[in-house]
């Protein structure tokens, strides 16, 4: 929170003389452009459980907004709804891992990270058990303020032994994640883009396939090298076109795994001489894919020129999301202006 809207939070308020719309504060992220696919986590979930009984779903009153309303309605059966309950709901969903099923929990990403913590390292983590964790409104997904945008879950979770973590860009990482979580058999955090999401990564790389643990160049480049995961791969290869038309020639290397991090492939692209190196995430400059990749770099000996575009370590405004987007450095025309700059 800026100090400016910490002033205004105390301002008297009065009626608007218009309507105020508030859809922009929940916009689609899809970019000008991109197809978009309908609920791809539920549609991918409901395709697994039809090969495998071990399969349950679990939501804390959310399932319309995690998209596990597909799959409530297709098995009703290996459905749960838990309430308003976090730790309820993650608790619930070791007793049901105890038992032999891989239960899918879902919420949205504060509430797990928050509320929820303790009883994911303890009932979850620390027992290793199979529970996979998926939560919508990811980082800045949302308009609606500190309460519901998660900025710090990747921090949170990074330091959780035995948890993996995975931050999809698209469609195509969303599907392909869950069969992957499936097979894992452990206990997984992933970040979810939910409604219609955009399918990127095929656009770029036709043969593109989600991998647990593989980072994948997307686009080469001679002059950057962008190192980003989730949604700010799109924003980095949108930014690589626009570039590419003022002679900039920007590589786009995605990391839908931040956990564990694919430390071989960073550091063979970084060593790849005269880049500058960029890393680009929906998250909070501490604690996130910015810093791991910082610290792999320098363990390596791999001294190059680093930036990294990330949000503030601060509470963020509520408002629409493009707006914020463009206040945060998040959107195409910042990306490409902030590299512009360090060039």
């Amino acid at each position: 929170m800026t100090l400016a809207s910490m002033a205004r939070k105390y301002e008297a308020r009065k009626a608007p003389d218009r309507k105020v719309a508030t859809s922009a504060m929940i916009a689609s992220l899809a970019a000008e452009g991109y197809e978009t696919v309908a609920a791809p986590f539920g549609h991918a979930l409901v395709e697994q459980a039809r090969g495998d009984d071990r399969i349950v779903g679990l939501s804390a009153d959310l399932s319309k907004y995690t998209d596990l309303h597909i799959f409530a309605q297709a098995m009703p059966e290996k459905f749960y709804q838990m309430g308003m309950a976090e730790q309820l709901l993650m608790s619930a969903a070791a007793g049901i891992a105890r038992e032999g099923f891989i239960p899918f929990a879902t919420t949205y990403a504060v509430f797990a990270s928050r509320r929820a913590y303790d009883f994911i390292a303890m009932a979850i983590a620390e027992e290793n058990l199979p529970v996979k964790i998926v939560c919508a409104l990811p980082g800045l997904t949302t308009g609606y303020g500190p309460s519901h945008q998660a900025t710090e879950d990747l921090a949170i979770f990074r330091g959780l032994p035995n948890l993996v973590v995975i931050d999809p860009c698209d469609a195509c990482d969303v599907a392909g994640m869950v069969p992957e979580m499936v097979a894992h058999n452990g206990p997984v955090y992933a970040r979810l883009l939910r409604g219609k999401v955009p399918t990127v990564l095929t656009r770029h790389k036709p043969d593109y396939k989600f991998q647990l643990g593989r980072a994948q160049m997307i686009r080469e480049g001679r002059d950057v090298l962008v190192v980003s995961s989730g949604i700010m791969t799109m924003r980095a290869l949108d930014a690589a076109e626009q570039l590419a038309a003022e002679n900039v020639d920007v590589a786009v290397l995605h990391v839908p795994t931040i956990k564990p991090l694919d430390k071989a492939t960073i550091l063979s692209e970084a060593a790849k001489g005269g880049r500058l190196v960029v890393t680009a995430e929906n998250h909070t400059e501490n604690g996130g894919l910015g810093e791991a990749v910082a610290r792999e770099l320098m363990l390596a000996g791999t001294h190059v020129p680093f930036r990294m575009i990330a949000l503030p370590d601060a509470f963020l405004e509520a408002g629409a999301l493009p707006t914020l987007h463009d206040m945060y450095g998040l959107s195409v025309a910042r990306v490409v202006a902030q590299i512009k700059s360090w060039l």
